[in-house]
């Protein structure tokens, strides 16, 4: 059986860059304060998978994970498990008042899937300033193509746990020590960020698929296409694929499909 799942939200990064995840910011836009990482919140949703399937997820397993509404640091949340079998589950991440927040599919196929290859995109240059994220600048990147970036997985990363007391992890980040899924998915953020300056930007949705678990102290290369961008009720959406490798062995450990909002109605 795969169990329901029950924690306190925690917000890692009140400081980011991006400060929709400071108070100041998001509370212009209407939010109580600044949001949980949308990549934090699927981490909760995929959370169960990771203790029920270990290494199986890891090494193959799919996340579809849809973010509704915000979560808040040190909010009381819990994860209904739905449709379970022993390929999978549906969920649904619930806050304190019964409202759901996000919800996700996730699945261990049978077979493992072919992992995408490395194209060799350029690495960006140390110091590269990256365009500001309008819809030309967007169309220009889909069309000719995107920097890709380098991350170093540790203990010490701001993306190191998606729980306050890290032990509470599932036992194949806590123990094993492999990258959890806040900072795997989260390196799909920072590429898309680093490649068109976004203040402040909203993540919405990910399907991720499993290919290798990510060692301590690996360097992780991103590379990315952007595959669509659009408007929808005055926000502008960025649908962008973000494939992940091991910088020194080529590797592919994950691939991203990410949707975001990359410029809120009114700025």
């Amino acid at each position: 059986m795969i169990s329901d799942f029950q924690g306190v939200a925690y917000n890692q990064v009140p400081h980011s860059q991006n400060e929709i995840h400071g108070d100041k910011v998001a509370r212009d836009f209407g939010f109580k304060g600044g949001l949980v990482p949308g990549v934090t919140v699927s981490a909760y949703l995929i959370h169960p998978a990771a203790v029920a399937f270990g290494m199986d997820y890891l090494t193959k397993g799919f996340a579809h994970v849809r973010v509704n509404s915000p979560l808040y640091d040190e909010e009381v949340f819990r994860v209904e498990i739905e449709n379970q079998d022993e390929h999978g589950y549906r969920a649904s991440l619930i806050q304190p008042e019964g409202k759901p927040t996000a919800a996700a599919e996730l699945k261990i196929p049978e077979v493992a899937l072919p992992a995408p290859q490395r194209r060799g995109d350029p690495v960006a240059d140390k110091g590269f300033e990256p365009p500001r994220a309008t819809p030309e600048n967007m169309r220009r990147l889909m069309e000719e193509g995107c920097k890709s970036f380098v991350y170093r997985w540790n203990a010490d990363h701001d993306m190191s746990t998606y729980l306050r007391d890290r032990s509470e992890m599932a036992p194949v980040f806590a123990e094993a020590g492999y990258a959890n899924p806040s900072f795997v998915l989260g390196v799909s953020n920072w590429v898309l960020a680093s490649n068109a300056y976004m203040n402040p930007w909203v993540h919405m949705e990910t399907r991720s698929q499993n290919f290798a678990p990510i060692p301590a102290g690996t360097k992780v290369l991103g590379e990315m296409a952007i595959t669509d961008i659009f408007n929808r009720k005055g926000h502008e959406f960025v649908d962008a694929t973000i494939n992940l490798f091991d910088f020194d062995a080529d590797t592919c450990f994950a691939s991203i499909d990410l949707r975001a909002i990359y410029k809120l109605r009114g700025l």
